[in-house]
């Protein structure tokens, strides 16, 4: 896509190493990096857009306890935001778990995008109906 990625994930939480290396290869034919660390402010560093996540999705409710542990470091806070560029916009795929991965300061703050970007899956998931459903 021609931008430079970075993901902070725990030890253990890391994205599949080989999609890693797909992307990587695929970023030095674009003069992009792909960057996985420990270190979420390593990660902020430059960044013009921040994505979080819950951290137990649906069928993971067995390891929440676990995950919460693991993950809090990473939660996405103000003091967090701030190792970011100053305009960074900030990303939630909704629905968040306040207070966990991402703060009440924060997704409600004036660098958060996450409403309009739910808005715009709305009419993303539209379109895909309207297309698979044909003419009807």
């Amino acid at each position: 896509m021609g931008i430079n990625i970075s993901v902070a994930s725990p030890p253990g939480y890391e994205p599949d190493e080989k999609i890693v290396e797909y992307a990587r290869n695929e970023g030095l034919n674009q003069g992009t990096r792909v960057i996985v660390t420990h270190d979420p402010g390593e990660a902020l560093q430059e960044a013009d857009a921040v994505y979080t996540d819950v951290w137990a999705s649906m069928g993971q409710e067995g390891e929440q306890k676990e995950r919460l542990k693991a993950f809090k470091p990473y939660q996405l806070n103000k003091e967090m935001l701030k190792k970011a560029e100053p305009d960074a916009v900030v990303l939630h795929c909704l629905p968040a778990h306040r207070e966990e991965e991402i703060t009440n300061e924060v997704i409600e703050g004036p660098q958060s995008v996450v409403f309009d970007q739910a808005e715009n899956r709305l009419h993303v998931q539209k379109a895909v109906l309207a297309l698979v459903m044909g003419d009807n």
